[in-house]
C-alpha cells in the first residue's frame, strides 16, 4: 500500500497534514520525528513530509553559558532534528514551514531570525514551472507562521517562491526530488493547499489515489483473518459508531468465531442500555452478552476525584470483565475494540504530548492475557463514518453523536456518587431531547451535560437552595482534533435551562461553555 510519512516534530498541524492526504485519497501516518531510520525504510514509504514545530533551528547557535550537555538537551528540545540520511533515502520529501528550515540547515544551508516574522494571510509569488506548483497562479495566498527564515539556499536548490518580506519562501532540487515551503499548504487559509499537495502526491511522489473505505475493508479483513485464524475473539461493544463498525468488520473476517460483549457500567445515559440491546439482537446476527455491572464500577470509583485515575480504574475494570467472559468461552484469544488514532494521540505518543489517557489506550492494565485486534487505530472518527455506511451500518447508527467510553464517570467533575449519576442522567436527556427537537442533533458533532460537583447558592419559591449547576457544552468538529464551541439559538438555550432547573432536582443553574478545543478539550475530563 502507497504510505506518505509525516514526521511530527510537534507542529500544531501535524495530524492535519495527514488527514488532507487521506482525503486525496491516499494512506498517511504520522510518526514522531526520532522514529528510527530503518524503521521508515521498511514502511516503504511513497514520501516523507517534515511537519511544523514551536522549535527554533536558531536554538542550535544560541550562545548558551552552560555545560555541553546542557547545550545539546537545549538544542534537542527546541530544534528537533532527524539525520541527515534520511534525505538520502531516494524518496521524495516535503518540508513544510519548520520542516523546511531543518532540510536547509541539514544540507549546508542557512536558517535565521531575521527580524520580519510572517503570521496569518500573506500574498505569495510561485514559480509555477516547479512541479508542486503546476496549475496554480504565479500570485496566491497562503498562511504564513513563522519567525525564522531560510537566508541561504544549500547547494543544488533554487528559490520557488518568495513573498515581499522573504526571499525565501519555496526551494526545490528537483533532481533529488526534495522540496519545501514556508507556508501551510494544510489549513484551509491557504486556497489552493490541496492542489500543493495534490502535486505532491502524483506528480513527485508518483502515488495513486487508491486509498478507499473498499481497499481499507479488505485490507482490514484480511490482516484479521491473519492474524487470528482459527482463535475465538470478544468484542468490546458500547453500542456507539465506533465499536459497531469494529464489529461488523471483525464479524466479516471470523464469522460467527466473534462474540460481542456489552458491559454496562452504570454510567450510560438514560435508556441507553436498553437501547444498545435491542440494536444488537434485532439487527444484528451476532452473538451477544450484556453484563450488568454497575455495583462493580461503581464501587471501584468511590472516592475518586482524578480524571486520570477515573479512567485508568473504568479501563482496567472492562479489561478485567472482558477476560472474566472470556474465560467463559473456549479459546478466545483476542479483544476488539474501537480505537481510534485520536484516542490514540491524545493518549501520548513519541511527541505528541499527553491530554488525556483514554481509557482504551493509556487506562489499559499492563499484565492483560488477552491480546488487542483495534482495527479503525489508524482512522479518524469521519472515515470511520464513511466505513459504517460502506459496511451497511444504518444512519441512525453511523450518524450518532460520539460518547466516552468511561461514559458519565468524566462528565461528573469530582466523585461518581449514585445521587450525581441521576442528575447528570435526566439533564443529559433534557439536552439530547431538545437539540433533537430544535432539528440539531445532525448538524452538531457532539451536545451533552456535565455536573461539576460543587454548589451554589440559588431561590427558588421564596427560599434558599444550594444545589448543583448543570453545564451544558455543544461543539461541532470533523475529527475531535480540533472543535468550535456551536452558537445555539437562544430560544434554545432558554429551553434547556428551563426545563433543567424545572425538571431535575438538585439543579438551581444552567450555564453555556463556550470554550474551543484548543484550548479546551471536547470532554471536561
Amino acid at each position: 500500500m502507497e504510505n506518505i510519512i509525516v514526521l511530527d516534530f510537534g507542529g500544531q498541524y501535524s495530524q492535519l497534514i495527514a488527514r488532507r492526504i487521506r482525503e486525496l485519497r491516499v494512506y498517511s501516518e504520522v510518526l514522531p520525528y526520532n522514529t528510527c531510520i530503518e524503521e521508515i525504510r521498511a514502511k516503504n514509504p511513497s514520501g516523507i513530509i517534515f511537519s511544523g514545530s514551536p522549535g527554533s533551528i536558531t536554538s542550535k547557535n544560541n550562545d548558551i553559558k552552560e555545560p555541553d550537555s546542557f547545550k545539546r538537551e537545549f538544542a534537542e528540545k527546541n530544534a528537533p532534528e532527524v539525520l541527515p540520511e534520511i534525505l538520502q533515502l531516494g524518496v521524495p520529501v516535503l518540508g513544510i514551514c519548520y520542516g523546511m528550515q531543518l532540510m536547509a540547515h541539514l544540507l549546508g544551508g542557512k536558517v535565521t531570525g531575521t527580524g520580519s516574522n510572517e503570521f496569518g494571510k500573506t500574498e505569495i509569488g510561485l514559480v509555477t514551472d516547479s512541479l508542486l506548483f503546476e496549475g496554480l497562479e504565479q500570485t496566491e495566498i497562503c498562511w504564513m507562521s513563522h519567525r525564522d527564515s531560510v537566508i541561504k539556499v544549500p547547494d543544488g536548490f533554487k528559490v520557488i517562491a518568495s513573498t515581499p518580506a522573504l526571499p525565501v519562501a519555496g526551494i526545490e532540487n528537483k533532481s533529488s526530488r526534495i522540496y519545501g515551503i514556508q507556508f501551510h499548504p494544510e489549513v484551509i487559509h491557504t486556497p489552493s493547499g490541496m492542489d500543493i499537495l495534490k502535486n505532491f502526491l502524483f506528480n513527485i511522489c508518483g502515488c495513486t489515489p487508491s486509498w478507499t473505505m473498499v481497499s481499507i475493508i479488505e485490507s482490514k479483513i484480511a490482516e484479521i483473518k491473519n492474524s487470528v485464524k482459527d482463535a475465538n475473539v470478544i468484542c468490546a461493544l458500547s453500542g456507539g459508531v465506533d465499536s459497531a463498525v469494529s464489529a461488523l468488520l471483525v464479524h466479516k473476517a471470523v464469522g460467527k468465531n466473534l462474540t460481542c460483549i456489552f458491559v454496562d457500567h452504570g454510567l450510560l445515559r438514560f435508556g441507553e442500555s436498553e437501547q444498545v440491546e435491542n440494536t444488537f439482537r434485532k439487527n444484528f446476527k451476532i452473538n451477544f452478552i450484556h453484563i450488568k455491572a454497575k455495583e462493580r464500577f461503581l464501587s471501584k470509583l468511590k472516592g475518586v476525584e482524578d480524571p486520570e485515575e477515573k479512567r485508568k480504574i473504568i479501563g482496567n475494570e472492562f479489561i478485567r470483565v472482558f477476560e472474566e467472559q472470556a474465560g467463559k468461552i473456549k479459546n478466545v484469544e483476542y479483544l476488539v475494540q474501537g480505537t481510534l488514532y485520536s484516542d490514540v494521540i491524545e493518549s501520548g505518543t513519541g511527541v505528541a504530548a499527553k491530554i488525556k489517557s483514554h481509557h482504551n489506550v493509556g487506562g489499559l492494565p499492563e499484565d492483560m492475557n488477552i491480546k488487542l485486534i483495534e482495527p479503525l487505530r489508524q482512522l479518524f472518527k469521519d472515515e470511520v463514518r464513511k466505513l459504517g455506511i460502506e459496511l451497511g451500518l444504518s444512519e441512525e447508527i453511523v450518524r450518532r453523536q460520539p460518547f466516552p467510553g468511561p461514559g458519565l464517570a468524566i462528565r461528573i467533575i469530582g466523585e461518581v456518587t449514585e445521587q450525581r449519576l441521576e442528575i447528570l442522567k435526566m439533564a443529559d436527556k433534557i439536552v439530547l431531547e431538545e437539540i433533537k427537537r430544535a432539528d440539531l442533533y445532525d448538524k452538531i458533532w457532539q451536545s451533552f451535560a456535565v455536573l461539576p460537583a460543587i454548589k451554589s447558592v440559588g431561590v427558588m419559591g421564596d427560599e434558599r437552595t444550594y444545589a448543583y449547576p448543570v453545564v451544558i457544552r455543544a461543539v461541532n468538529s470533523q475529527d475531535a482534533m480540533t472543535a468550535d464551541w456551536v452558537r445555539l439559538p437562544y430560544e434554545v438555550m432558554e429551553r434547556l435551562s428551563s426545563r433543567i432547573i424545572n425538571e431535575v432536582g438538585g439543579v438551581n443553574r444552567v450555564v453555556y461553555d463556550i470554550s474551543s478545543k484548543p484550548p479546551s478539550t471536547i470532554e471536561w475530563e
